[in-house]
């Protein structure tokens, strides 16, 4: 089942709580208000941990699927957004691991990043490159360890948060972001040498 997007809502309208109640219920208008509340936020963080606009578009739409599928199990309706963030999360690093699995197997030609649609062309020619050194070496980097530093480095998330939405203790988060980080480090630093 394909989804479309439709402009963004105004900050009238049903709760998120009034809307899980009627998708619950099977009321196609609240699952359709979810999507359209939600989907902005789900494709951007999609958007981001896999680098891919196709990929992206493909793992919203599996987002949403999953998230009605289950939506009965949401046990606090208040945390819509939480919990949507959590499944992209998942399903992004189930995704990357399959797709790189794929590669490795000759299943599956290793796409490179699109860096016209990542990095903004009036960023300064400096930043650019530097970016797209950055956003190489996220394409390298195993699984965990790429959604830890986007969603530390990008998103701006607590560590705390990180181990939520990946299922991780705390102290495996924060190892996979100092592998992360090292790599990352090392990597740009041999560039500069």
């Amino acid at each position: 089942m394909k989804l479309r997007a439709v402009a963004s809502p105004s900050s009238s309208g049903p709760s998120d709580s009034e809307l899980v109640v009627g998708a619950i219920a099977g009321e196609r208008w609240a699952q359709e208000a979810i999507f359209r509340r939600y989907t902005r936020l789900v494709n951007g963080l999609s958007f981001r941990l896999m680098g891919s606009r196709s990929d992206a578009e493909d793992l919203t739409q599996d987002v949403f699927v999953q998230a009605f599928q289950s939506l009965h199990r949401l046990e606090n309706h208040l945390s819509l957004s939480s919990w949507l963030c959590s499944i992209t999360v998942r399903t992004a690093h189930k995704r990357i691991r399959r797709l790189r699995l794929m590669t490795r197997l000759g299943l599956r030609r290793s796409e490179a990043v699109n860096f016209d649609n990542v990095i903004s062309s009036v960023a300064p020619p400096e930043a650019q490159v530097e970016l797209r050194a950055i956003y190489a070496i996220l394409h390298e980097l195993p699984a965990e360890d790429r959604m830890a530093l986007v969603l530390r480095r990008v998103e701006g998330m607590a560590i705390g948060e990180i181990a939520a939405h990946l299922g991780r203790s705390v102290a495996t988060v924060k190892r996979r972001l100092k592998s992360a980080e090292a790599h990352l480090s090392s990597r740009l630093g041999s560039r500069h040498d």
